[in-house]
């Protein structure tokens, strides 16, 4: 197929790569059109994006920290698992507190602390000691101490001892 542009000379053939480029993308777009993502979905990602955290590894005793900032969340709202094997998940819910309820005709004038839930993922290195994750919640942080185990020792070779076949005895008789 070959294509002229008005009042120029020089044919115009489309790029094939761009052509199987746009073809290869077409279904993506369908299927972000057709299948918008889910209202959780949409919350959860919120709720990582508005959670800092700080991840740190500390050379001397092989350890990961990671602190997180919750202001205002109680310990008993927060959520730290494993799932998945290698995947460090903390969760939780910063609550209103229940002196603000609108029974007494409270109302804001300015609201910029964010309440709602909130959630971060960080996966861990294959060495992490999973038994061994502590957390601890003070001033509104939470630490998240996360060990390595040590690298395996390497095996000590295996001596075995040669015997030398048939010794003292004539070659062919048993």
């Amino acid at each position: 197929m070959e294509f002229s542009l008005v009042g120029g000379g020089e044919p115009f053939l489309p790029s094939t790569a761009a052509m199987v480029q746009q073809l290869i993308d077409l279904p993506d777009e369908l299927d972000r059109q057709l299948n918008p993502p889910t209202r959780a979905y949409v919350r959860d990602r919120r709720a990582m994006a508005n959670t800092p955290m700080d991840v740190k590894e500390i050379p001397s005793s092989g350890e990961i920290v990671l602190a997180v900032d919750m202001p205002g969340v109680r310990a008993a709202d927060v959520k730290v698992k494993v799932e998945d094997g290698n995947i460090l998940t903390i969760a939780g819910e910063r609550k209103r507190p229940a002196d603000d309820g609108d029974d007494d005709g409270v109302k804001y004038l300015r609201m910029e602390r964010r309440m709602g839930r909130f959630m971060r993922r960080f996966p861990l290195p294959e060495s992490a000691d999973i038994d061994g994750i502590r957390a601890e919640y003070k001033d509104g942080v939470l630490t998240v101490s996360v060990k390595k185990k040590p690298p395996p020792e390497p095996k000590k070779p295996r001596v075995v001892e040669v015997k030398v076949a048939g010794a003292g005895e004539p070659k062919g008789r048993k």
